[in-house]
Protein backbone atom coordinates (compact mmCIF):
# COMPACT_ATOMS: atom_id res chain seq x y z
CA UNK A 1 0.00 0.00 0.00
CA UNK A 2 0.52 3.82 -0.63
CA UNK A 3 -0.19 5.77 2.67
CA UNK A 4 0.28 9.37 2.40
CA UNK A 5 0.73 10.68 6.43
CA UNK A 6 0.05 14.62 6.69
CA UNK A 7 -0.78 15.55 10.31
CA UNK A 8 -1.31 18.80 11.85
CA UNK A 9 1.17 19.52 15.04
CA UNK A 10 -0.45 18.04 17.82
CA UNK A 11 -0.16 21.26 20.25
CA UNK A 12 1.59 21.11 23.23
CA UNK A 13 3.69 18.27 22.52
CA UNK A 14 4.28 17.19 18.61
CA UNK A 15 5.41 19.36 15.60
CA UNK A 16 4.02 18.06 12.74
CA UNK A 17 7.24 16.80 11.65
CA UNK A 18 7.32 14.71 14.88
CA UNK A 19 3.84 13.66 14.40
CA UNK A 20 4.56 12.64 11.16
CA UNK A 21 7.94 10.40 12.13
CA UNK A 22 5.75 9.02 14.89
CA UNK A 23 2.74 7.51 13.21
CA UNK A 24 5.22 6.43 10.09
CA UNK A 25 7.12 4.50 13.18
CA UNK A 26 4.64 3.23 14.23
CA UNK A 27 3.06 2.03 10.86
CA UNK A 28 6.15 0.53 9.99
CA UNK A 29 5.73 -2.17 12.43
CA UNK A 30 2.61 -3.42 11.47
CA UNK A 31 3.26 -2.97 8.05
CA UNK A 32 7.05 -2.67 7.32
CA UNK A 33 6.47 -3.29 3.20
CA UNK A 34 4.08 -0.43 2.70
CA UNK A 35 5.32 2.84 1.12
CA UNK A 36 5.28 6.01 3.12
CA UNK A 37 4.89 9.65 1.89
CA UNK A 38 5.62 11.98 5.00
CA UNK A 39 4.08 15.61 4.28
CA UNK A 40 3.64 17.47 7.50
CA UNK A 41 1.09 20.25 7.13
CA UNK A 42 0.11 23.68 9.06
CA UNK A 43 -3.41 25.45 9.54
CA UNK A 44 -1.31 28.96 9.71
CA UNK A 45 -0.40 28.54 12.77
CA UNK A 46 2.84 27.48 14.80
CA UNK A 47 4.92 25.41 12.59
CA UNK A 48 3.89 27.35 9.50
CA UNK A 49 7.03 28.27 8.07
CA UNK A 50 8.35 25.05 9.10
CA UNK A 51 6.19 23.28 6.08
CA UNK A 52 6.48 25.70 4.14
CA UNK A 53 10.50 25.95 3.92
CA UNK A 54 10.82 22.10 3.72
CA UNK A 55 8.07 21.97 0.50
CA UNK A 56 9.24 25.26 -1.39
CA UNK A 57 12.48 25.61 -2.42
CA UNK A 58 13.83 29.33 -1.84
CA UNK A 59 16.03 31.61 0.49
CA UNK A 60 16.02 31.76 4.39
CA UNK A 61 16.90 34.32 6.31
CA UNK A 62 16.79 34.90 10.26
CA UNK A 63 16.01 38.21 11.44
CA UNK A 64 15.29 38.68 15.45
CA UNK A 65 12.26 40.53 16.23
CA UNK A 66 10.55 41.68 19.46
CA UNK A 67 8.59 39.32 21.77
CA UNK A 68 5.12 39.66 22.68
CA UNK A 69 6.11 40.81 26.11
CA UNK A 70 9.75 42.35 25.32
CA UNK A 71 12.84 40.47 24.68
CA UNK A 72 14.27 39.14 21.40
CA UNK A 73 13.49 36.30 19.39
CA UNK A 74 14.49 34.61 15.99
CA UNK A 75 11.89 34.27 13.01
CA UNK A 76 12.18 33.63 9.54
CA UNK A 77 11.75 35.02 6.68
CA UNK A 78 11.08 32.61 3.47
CA UNK A 79 11.55 33.85 -0.08
CA UNK A 80 10.21 31.68 -2.98
CA UNK A 81 10.08 32.31 -6.52
CA UNK A 82 7.60 31.30 -9.07
CA UNK A 83 7.89 30.16 -12.68
CA UNK A 84 6.87 33.22 -13.62
CA UNK A 85 9.04 35.34 -11.47
CA UNK A 86 7.02 36.99 -8.77
CA UNK A 87 8.98 36.53 -5.44
CA UNK A 88 6.58 35.75 -2.19
CA UNK A 89 8.21 36.05 1.52
CA UNK A 90 6.59 33.79 3.56
CA UNK A 91 6.35 34.48 7.53
CA UNK A 92 4.98 32.96 10.61
CA UNK A 93 3.31 35.28 12.89
CA UNK A 94 3.68 32.21 15.81
CA UNK A 95 7.36 33.15 15.56
CA UNK A 96 7.33 36.51 16.89
CA UNK A 97 3.76 36.51 19.09
CA UNK A 98 3.01 33.44 19.59
CA UNK A 99 1.27 32.14 22.67
CA UNK A 100 3.89 29.28 23.58
CA UNK A 101 7.11 32.17 23.60
CA UNK A 102 5.13 33.13 27.72
CA UNK A 103 5.26 31.64 30.51
CA UNK A 104 2.11 30.85 32.34
CA UNK A 105 2.31 33.56 34.67
CA UNK A 106 3.50 35.47 31.13
CA UNK A 107 -0.07 35.14 29.69
CA UNK A 108 -1.70 38.14 29.96
CA UNK A 109 -3.06 39.70 26.18
CA UNK A 110 -4.19 43.49 28.08
CA UNK A 111 -0.64 43.65 27.69
CA UNK A 112 1.23 41.25 25.21
CA UNK A 113 1.69 43.02 21.97
CA UNK A 114 2.44 42.52 18.24
CA UNK A 115 5.24 44.93 17.79
CA UNK A 116 7.41 41.94 16.35
CA UNK A 117 5.37 40.95 14.14
CA UNK A 118 5.72 44.43 12.72
CA UNK A 119 9.70 43.89 12.25
CA UNK A 120 8.94 40.81 10.87
CA UNK A 121 6.88 42.51 7.91
CA UNK A 122 9.11 45.04 7.52
CA UNK A 123 12.22 42.72 6.94
CA UNK A 124 10.13 40.72 4.75
CA UNK A 125 9.48 43.60 2.66
CA UNK A 126 13.15 44.71 2.01
CA UNK A 127 13.42 41.42 0.51
CA UNK A 128 12.30 43.39 -2.93
CA UNK A 129 9.21 40.73 -3.39
CA UNK A 130 5.80 41.09 -4.75
CA UNK A 131 3.88 38.84 -2.37
CA UNK A 132 4.03 38.98 1.55
CA UNK A 133 2.22 35.30 2.76
CA UNK A 134 1.53 35.61 6.57
CA UNK A 135 0.21 32.71 8.71
CA UNK A 136 -1.94 33.76 11.06
CA UNK A 137 -2.90 31.20 13.79
CA UNK A 138 -1.50 30.36 17.89
CA UNK A 139 -1.11 34.30 18.95
CA UNK A 140 -0.47 35.51 22.79
CA UNK A 141 -2.08 38.65 21.82
CA UNK A 142 -5.25 40.96 21.28
CA UNK A 143 -4.40 43.97 20.05
CA UNK A 144 -5.99 43.86 16.94
CA UNK A 145 -3.16 43.86 15.09
CA UNK A 146 -1.90 47.56 16.71
CA UNK A 147 1.50 46.82 18.14
CA UNK A 148 2.37 45.53 14.80
CA UNK A 149 1.09 48.34 12.60
CA UNK A 150 3.05 50.87 15.49
CA UNK A 151 6.23 49.31 14.30
CA UNK A 152 5.60 49.74 10.63
CA UNK A 153 5.01 53.26 11.31
CA UNK A 154 1.13 53.60 11.63
CA UNK A 155 1.16 55.61 15.49
CA UNK A 156 3.56 56.11 18.69
CA UNK A 157 4.38 52.71 20.36
CA UNK A 158 3.37 54.05 23.74
CA UNK A 159 -0.18 53.81 22.93
CA UNK A 160 -0.22 51.26 20.37
CA UNK A 161 2.31 48.56 21.42
CA UNK A 162 1.31 48.21 24.95
CA UNK A 163 -1.21 45.91 23.98
CA UNK A 164 -5.15 45.31 23.80
CA UNK A 165 -6.33 46.53 27.25
CA UNK A 166 -4.33 50.14 26.83
CA UNK A 167 -5.95 50.85 23.19
CA UNK A 168 -8.68 52.14 25.09
CA UNK A 169 -7.09 55.39 25.12
CA UNK A 170 -6.13 55.86 21.30
CA UNK A 171 -7.40 58.83 19.75
CA UNK A 172 -7.54 59.93 16.13
CA UNK A 173 -3.72 61.56 16.30
CA UNK A 174 -2.24 58.30 17.20
CA UNK A 175 -2.72 56.76 13.95
CA UNK A 176 -1.57 59.93 11.97
CA UNK A 177 1.06 57.46 10.50
CA UNK A 178 -1.50 54.76 9.18
CA UNK A 179 -2.54 55.69 5.83
CA UNK A 180 1.21 56.58 5.38
CA UNK A 181 1.80 52.98 6.80
CA UNK A 182 -0.49 51.56 4.26
CA UNK A 183 1.16 53.07 0.94
CA UNK A 184 4.86 51.35 2.14
CA UNK A 185 2.49 48.22 0.99
CA UNK A 186 1.17 49.32 -2.33
CA UNK A 187 2.53 47.05 -5.17
CA UNK A 188 2.46 44.44 -2.64
CA UNK A 189 -0.14 41.56 -2.28
CA UNK A 190 -0.48 40.22 1.39
CA UNK A 191 -1.74 37.33 2.28
CA UNK A 192 -3.78 36.40 5.47
CA UNK A 193 -3.18 33.02 5.93
CA UNK A 194 -5.32 32.27 8.86
CA UNK A 195 -6.54 29.35 10.85
CA UNK A 196 -10.07 30.69 12.06
CA UNK A 197 -12.36 32.95 10.08
CA UNK A 198 -13.80 35.07 13.15
CA UNK A 199 -14.71 38.82 12.60
CA UNK A 200 -12.67 40.92 14.83
CA UNK A 201 -15.49 41.75 17.53
CA UNK A 202 -19.17 40.31 18.47
CA UNK A 203 -19.94 36.88 20.38
CA UNK A 204 -17.62 35.41 17.69
CA UNK A 205 -14.67 37.84 17.57
CA UNK A 206 -11.09 37.52 18.88
CA UNK A 207 -11.70 38.56 22.50
CA UNK A 208 -14.86 36.65 23.28
CA UNK A 209 -14.01 33.53 22.14
CA UNK A 210 -9.85 33.41 22.22
CA UNK A 211 -8.58 35.97 24.94
CA UNK A 212 -9.45 33.38 27.78
CA UNK A 213 -6.96 30.68 26.91
CA UNK A 214 -3.99 33.54 26.22
CA UNK A 215 -4.50 34.48 30.09
CA UNK A 216 -7.49 36.43 30.02
CA UNK A 217 -10.31 36.40 33.04
CA UNK A 218 -14.35 36.50 31.74
CA UNK A 219 -13.74 40.64 32.86
CA UNK A 220 -10.85 41.84 30.96
CA UNK A 221 -12.04 39.69 28.04
CA UNK A 222 -15.21 42.32 27.95
CA UNK A 223 -12.71 45.24 28.46
CA UNK A 224 -10.66 44.04 25.70
CA UNK A 225 -13.77 43.83 23.77
CA UNK A 226 -14.47 47.58 24.34
CA UNK A 227 -11.07 48.62 23.78
CA UNK A 228 -10.81 46.81 20.15
CA UNK A 229 -14.11 48.33 19.75
CA UNK A 230 -12.84 51.73 20.38
CA UNK A 231 -9.96 51.41 18.47
CA UNK A 232 -11.97 50.39 15.36
CA UNK A 233 -14.10 53.40 15.94
CA UNK A 234 -10.79 55.54 16.15
CA UNK A 235 -8.89 53.76 12.64
CA UNK A 236 -12.67 54.50 10.74
CA UNK A 237 -12.17 57.96 11.52
CA UNK A 238 -8.77 58.34 9.72
CA UNK A 239 -8.99 55.50 7.28
CA UNK A 240 -12.39 55.31 5.57
CA UNK A 241 -12.45 51.78 4.43
CA UNK A 242 -15.17 52.76 1.52
CA UNK A 243 -18.26 51.36 0.14
CA UNK A 244 -18.91 47.91 -0.53
CA UNK A 245 -19.53 47.29 -4.57
CA UNK A 246 -22.89 45.32 -4.14
CA UNK A 247 -24.86 46.99 -1.07
CA UNK A 248 -23.26 50.23 -1.03
CA UNK A 249 -22.81 50.22 2.25
CA UNK A 250 -19.71 51.05 3.92
CA UNK A 251 -17.55 47.87 4.26
CA UNK A 252 -16.43 46.81 7.99
CA UNK A 253 -13.18 45.61 7.80
CA UNK A 254 -13.58 44.60 11.43
CA UNK A 255 -16.89 42.15 10.53
CA UNK A 256 -14.37 40.91 7.57
CA UNK A 257 -14.41 36.79 8.15
CA UNK A 258 -10.49 35.99 9.56
CA UNK A 259 -10.40 39.74 11.09
CA UNK A 260 -9.91 38.24 14.55
CA UNK A 261 -7.57 35.42 13.68
CA UNK A 262 -4.23 35.62 16.21
CA UNK A 263 -6.35 38.24 18.62
CA UNK A 264 -7.26 40.90 16.12
CA UNK A 265 -3.77 40.76 13.92
CA UNK A 266 -6.17 39.72 10.68
CA UNK A 267 -8.00 43.05 11.29
CA UNK A 268 -4.46 44.96 11.42
CA UNK A 269 -3.51 42.88 8.27
CA UNK A 270 -6.55 43.84 5.90
CA UNK A 271 -5.73 47.58 7.12
CA UNK A 272 -2.76 47.48 4.99
CA UNK A 273 -4.80 46.09 2.24
CA UNK A 274 -4.56 42.57 3.31
CA UNK A 275 -7.19 39.94 1.71
CA UNK A 276 -7.62 36.20 3.70
CA UNK A 277 -7.25 33.17 2.72
CA UNK A 278 -7.68 29.70 4.70
CA UNK A 279 -4.55 29.09 6.35
CA UNK A 280 -5.24 25.35 4.97
CA UNK A 281 -5.52 25.81 1.68
CA UNK A 282 -2.49 27.85 1.42
CA UNK A 283 -0.37 25.05 3.06
CA UNK A 284 -1.98 22.60 0.65
CA UNK A 285 -1.87 24.31 -1.92
CA UNK A 286 2.23 25.18 -1.50
CA UNK A 287 3.32 21.74 -0.64
CA UNK A 288 1.37 20.08 -4.10
CA UNK A 289 -0.26 17.42 -1.53
CA UNK A 290 -3.40 16.99 -4.36
CA UNK A 291 -1.11 15.02 -6.49
CA UNK A 292 0.01 12.79 -3.47
CA UNK A 293 -3.52 12.59 -2.16
CA UNK A 294 -4.29 11.09 -5.42
CA UNK A 295 -1.60 8.69 -6.00
CA UNK A 296 -2.41 7.32 -2.39
CA UNK A 297 -4.18 4.49 -1.18
CA UNK A 298 -4.96 5.71 2.03
CA UNK A 299 -4.18 9.23 3.60
CA UNK A 300 -3.24 9.56 7.47
CA UNK A 301 -4.27 13.17 9.08
CA UNK A 302 -4.43 14.23 12.66
CA UNK A 303 -4.19 16.68 15.52
CA UNK A 304 -3.95 16.73 19.15
CA UNK A 305 -7.37 17.27 19.83
CA UNK A 306 -10.51 16.29 17.44
CA UNK A 307 -13.82 18.21 18.34
CA UNK A 308 -15.99 20.35 16.90
CA UNK A 309 -13.51 23.19 15.90
CA UNK A 310 -11.88 20.57 13.48
CA UNK A 311 -15.02 21.20 11.31
CA UNK A 312 -13.93 23.91 9.62
CA UNK A 313 -10.74 25.41 8.38
CA UNK A 314 -8.20 23.06 10.21
CA UNK A 315 -5.34 20.47 8.31
CA UNK A 316 -7.80 17.22 9.33
CA UNK A 317 -10.77 19.01 7.44
CA UNK A 318 -8.66 20.58 4.52
CA UNK A 319 -7.11 17.07 3.99
CA UNK A 320 -10.58 15.15 3.78
CA UNK A 321 -12.01 17.47 1.19
CA UNK A 322 -9.43 17.27 -0.93
CA UNK A 323 -9.05 13.34 -0.61
CA UNK A 324 -12.89 13.35 -0.72
CA UNK A 325 -12.29 14.74 -4.54
CA UNK A 326 -9.70 12.39 -5.18
CA UNK A 327 -11.88 9.30 -3.72
CA UNK A 328 -9.36 8.42 -1.13
CA UNK A 329 -10.09 6.95 2.26
CA UNK A 330 -8.69 8.95 4.73
CA UNK A 331 -7.95 8.29 8.37
CA UNK A 332 -7.13 10.88 11.48
CA UNK A 333 -5.15 9.93 14.32
CA UNK A 334 -5.37 12.63 17.41
CA UNK A 335 -4.23 12.59 20.84
CA UNK A 336 -8.14 13.28 22.00
CA UNK A 337 -11.73 12.55 19.81
CA UNK A 338 -14.94 14.23 21.60
CA UNK A 339 -17.04 13.88 18.53
CA UNK A 340 -19.07 11.54 17.72
CA UNK A 341 -19.30 8.80 14.53
CA UNK A 342 -21.52 10.87 12.88
CA UNK A 343 -20.01 14.21 13.11
CA UNK A 344 -16.75 12.31 11.71
CA UNK A 345 -18.26 11.05 8.82
CA UNK A 346 -19.83 14.55 7.69
CA UNK A 347 -16.02 15.10 7.93
CA UNK A 348 -15.31 12.86 4.95
CA UNK A 349 -13.10 10.60 7.43
CA UNK A 350 -13.53 7.26 7.36
CA UNK A 351 -12.35 6.68 10.35
CA UNK A 352 -10.97 8.32 13.60
CA UNK A 353 -8.97 6.40 16.31
CA UNK A 354 -7.99 8.39 19.58
CA UNK A 355 -4.55 7.94 21.31
CA UNK A 356 -6.21 8.86 24.73
CA UNK A 357 -9.77 6.43 24.30
CA UNK A 358 -10.12 7.20 28.07
CA UNK A 359 -9.56 10.59 30.50
CA UNK A 360 -6.94 8.62 32.19
CA UNK A 361 -4.49 8.13 29.65
CA UNK A 362 -4.43 11.36 28.62
CA UNK A 363 -1.49 11.61 31.64
CA UNK A 364 0.23 8.53 29.84
CA UNK A 365 -0.21 9.99 26.37
CA UNK A 366 0.95 13.37 27.50
CA UNK A 367 4.10 12.07 29.33
CA UNK A 368 5.14 10.10 25.85
CA UNK A 369 3.36 11.83 22.99
CA UNK A 370 5.59 9.75 20.24
CA UNK A 371 5.61 6.16 21.90
CA UNK A 372 1.91 6.71 22.55
CA UNK A 373 1.09 8.28 19.11
CA UNK A 374 3.40 5.60 17.32
CA UNK A 375 1.57 2.62 18.90
CA UNK A 376 -1.59 3.63 17.99
CA UNK A 377 -0.65 3.94 14.55
CA UNK A 378 1.00 0.12 14.73
CA UNK A 379 -2.76 -0.69 15.21
CA UNK A 380 -4.49 1.32 13.04
CA UNK A 381 -1.98 0.05 10.16
CA UNK A 382 -2.73 -3.39 11.57
CA UNK A 383 -6.57 -2.71 10.38
CA UNK A 384 -6.00 -0.38 7.25
CA UNK A 385 -2.85 -2.39 5.55
CA UNK A 386 -4.02 -6.40 4.62
CA UNK A 387 -0.84 -8.62 5.65
CA UNK A 388 1.50 -10.12 2.60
Amino acid sequence: MHVLIAPDCFTGTLTATQAAEAIAAGWRRSAPDDLLTLVPLSDGGPGFIDVVTAACPGDSSIVTVTGPRGGFVPAAVHVTTDEGGRRTAWVESAQAIGLHLLDAVERDPGVTSTWGLGELLAAALEQDVQRIVVGLGGSGTNDGGAGMLAALGAGPREVLGGGGAGLIATREGDLAGLAATRERFAGVEVVAATDVASPLLGLKGASAVFSQGKGATPEQSQLLEAALGHFVDQVRRVLPAGADLLTGQERRLDREPGAGAAGGVGYGLMLLGAHRRSGVETVLEAVGLGPLVAAADVVITGEGTLDHQSMVDTVVAGVADLAAAHATPVVALAGRIVIGRREAMSLGLSGSYAVAERYEDVARSMADPVGTLSARAARVAATWSPRR
